[in-house]
């Protein structure tokens, strides 16, 4: 199985690894930097480079293990390479996906509106959500909302966690563990504000808690001053009782 070193380390962007098999243009590494697409955030793409030739990786996908596609004959297994990010690419999606948590907590918080989908690009993001119709007052309301939490400059941080700890401990509602297959026991959890992990801190001090708890594998920043400016490009309808909204970082 291959180590997922973005589930701990979402800044580096270069990693030494070894091929260990290969699917057809396809291989599986021991270890990866590449996020595989999933969780509304589109996949890596980057080089593999090994004694001089070099692989452009054009999609990463999570089966059985995670595939790291390439444009051309692949390297043999047991080969060493390594492996750059365009990080450009990976920086806006870490930055889409923590506005993103930054807009789902807002939204419960201020409409009671439960985030249904999503998906971030590199240039912009949308967000569907359990709610009757946003009017303009109600997008400016979100999107100076969004700008005060950026100007928090709230830390951003994840953890391993027990499922069944979770579930005892954690709000729900937020950290969306209900959604998850019940097949999945350890839990990652993205947390923006507050002291740190539930447990490490006097839970009775309403100043510990977080803004947003959130069991999510995606990556992110490690702040939210990192986000940039939001603007709310818009909103549309979606069924009879779903918004969809749109927004872009500067």
């Amino acid at each position: 199985m291959t180590e997922a070193l973005y589930l701990t380390d979402s800044a580096t962007r270069r990693f030494e690894a070894t091929v260990e098999r290969v699917a057809g243009d396809r291989v599986v590494l021991d270890r990866t930097c590449f996020y595989p697409s999933g969780g509304g955030q589109p996949a890596d793409t980057g080089t593999l480079t090994a004694d001089g030739t070099e692989w452009a990786v054009t999609d990463v996908a999570k089966k059985d293990t995670i595939y790291h596609t390439l444009d051309g004959d692949p390297p043999e297994p047991d080969t060493a390479v390594v492996g750059e990010l365009d990080w450009d690419r990976r920086h806006a999606h870490m930055r889409y996906h923590t506005a993103q948590h930054l807009l789902s907590a807002l939204l419960l918080d201020e409409f009671d509106a439960a985030t249904t989908g999503n998906q971030v690009y590199t240039d912009r993001a949308r967000l569907d959500c359990a709610y009757d119709r946003f009017d303009d007052d109600d997008l400016a309301t979100i999107e100076d909302g969004l700008n005060g939490l950026v100007a928090d400059e709230l830390p951003v941080r994840w953890y391993e966690m027990d499922r069944a700890t979770a579930e005892a401990e954690l709000d729900t509602d937020r950290t969306r563990i209900d959604l998850l297959p019940d097949s999945i026991t350890e839990l990652r959890i993205v947390e923006i504000g507050g002291d740190g992990p539930a447990g490490a801190c006097d839970r009775a001090d309403a100043a510990a808690e977080p803004y947003d708890r959130t069991a999510c594998a995606g990556t992110h920043v490690e702040s939210t001053a990192d986000i940039g400016t939001v603007t709310v490009t818009g909103r549309e309808t979606r069924g009879s009782d779903g918004e969809r909204i749109r927004f872009e970082l500067a």
